[in-house]
């Protein structure tokens, strides 16, 4: 059983930055794919980005060179560096486990989830 705890939400100017964390616990959780995830009210949940257990990490299209995920084992935190924040970043952001080799960006194939974190960026 892995437990997701998100944090560092809030609200920002476009172009503004803000850092995500995803408190990981559980058995093995080092070994987990870790995701973040997004969604918007009344739209389907969106794959952000994703890393692997040895670093690997995979970007949507939208967010690459803006947004950067990594990952510390040894303190079980997810991150999620958000910069050149745009309107249209707002959403509540998610992070989700699966104990396999990562899917692919835009797959919610995941078993754990967190329960969100609201980014808010206005213009």
């Amino acid at each position: 059983q892995v437990q997701l705890v998100e944090s560092g939400g809030g609200s920002v100017e476009a172009g503004g930055s803000l850092k995500l964390s995803c408190a990981v616990s559980g058995d093995s959780s080092s070994s987990y794919c870790l995701a973040w995830f997004r969604q918007v009210p009344g739209k389907e949940r969106e794959g952000v980005a994703n890393i692997e257990r040895i670093g690997i990490a995979r970007y949507e299209e939208s967010v690459q060179g803006r947004f950067v995920i990594s990952r510390d084992n040894a303190k079980n935190t997810l991150y999620l560096q958000m910069n050149n924040l745009r309107p249209a970043d707002t959403a509540t952001y998610y992070c989700a486990a699966v104990e396999v080799w990562c899917p692919s960006v835009r797959s919610s194939s995941y078993k754990y989830w967190g329960q969100g974190t609201q980014v808010t960026v206005s213009s």
